[in-house]
């Protein structure tokens, strides 16, 4: 049986404030599988916030143990940790982080500079993520041009643009409207599935973490629920697409061991298309001397022929 890309083994986080210690996370324990769609939910202050950026390699444990792709990142130092999160992890963000001053190819392609990858390379791999995601009529147009839901998809391609084993969403619907919320959610989900890769949400709104093929609810730095998912998902999702259920109105269900994880009615097709991008070999131009031109041809080709229903 294939390992769990991610195990996390009796981990703490203490915090002294005064004379007075806070355990924001305390005795943690859990896995998950690859290619598996994790949501993470817990209110406000619950730790889920700390376990993220733990798993990220953001903050250090207090004690314990995080195993990611086979490496135990809580001994690794920061130089390490660097370069683990450029080889192994995607970041999808609530606020989308975006540079203004750049087109979405240019923000798409931002993390491959880090990996020395050609400027040639960069944008055709951006491109290719960027119609992957349903953007390939906004590649040129920068933030300010763009809705919060585009925002989010060029968000969503800059962190799969690396093809990381794992990404790690922080909210990242919560600055959307409901229907754009599903469409985002939708996306990510279908990719993972396409891709097999290791997805791991954040939320504090139960109902959207009921989209989970795994839901771990936190509560007061402890798990109170881990639990698999698949079929709830599923059914949640096709019930939403097919009409036979609506988002509820803003704001999270109760937390309550009840209503942790709502009862979901309902099954989620994804839409089949666009397929993953594919790394492509022979007949490239190199990456100097005007080798873009042939880059931009396409751009231009798509934005003149391609639709964008996605807002």
């Amino acid at each position: 049986m294939e390992k769990p890309v991610i195990q996390v083994k009796d981990l703490y986080k203490i915090y002294r404030i005064g004379t007075n210690k806070v355990r924001a996370l305390n005795g943690v324990d859990f896995s998950i599988e690859k290619g598996e769609f994790c949501c993470i939910v817990g209110t406000s202050g619950s730790g889920k916030s700390t376990l993220l950026n733990m798993l990220a390699g953001l903050e250090k444990p207090t004690k314990g143990q995080i195993v990611i792709a086979g490496e135990h990142i809580e001994s690794k130092n920061e130089s390490q940790l660097v370069n683990f999160r450029q080889a192994h992890v995607g970041f999808i963000f609530q606020s989308y982080n975006l540079m203004q001053n750049m087109t979405a190819i240019e923000n798409v392609a931002m993390p491959l500079t880090f990996q020395g990858v050609s400027k040639w390379e960069r944008e055709r791999r951006a491109i290719k993520m960027l119609k992957l995601v349903g953007l390939g009529k906004y590649m040129r147009h920068r933030p300010g041009e763009m809705s919060g839901g585009q925002q989010q998809r060029v968000g969503i391609a800059r962190a799969l643009v690396v093809n990381p084993e794992i990404v790690f969403a922080d909210e990242p619907t919560g600055n959307l409207d409901s229907n754009t919320t599903i469409e985002v959610l939708q996306l990510i989900k279908k990719i993972s599935q396409e891709k097999n890769q290791t997805m791991v949400m954040v939320t504090h709104d139960n109902y959207l973490a009921g989209f989970g093929d795994r839901i771990i609810q936190i509560r007061d730095g402890k798990i109170i629920r881990n639990v698999d998912n698949r079929e709830q998902a599923r059914l949640q999702m096709e019930a939403l697409m097919n009409g036979t259920a609506s988002m509820p109105d803003p704001g999270p269900f109760p937390q309550t061991a009840e209503t942790a994880v709502p009862d979901a009615a309902a099954a989620p097709q994804m839409p089949a298309d666009p397929t993953a991008p594919q790394t492509e070999s022979g007949g490239e131009p190199d990456t100097q001397n005007g080798s873009s031109g042939s880059i931009w041809d396409e751009v231009n080709e798509t934005i003149k022929n391609e639709g964008d229903t996605q807002s």
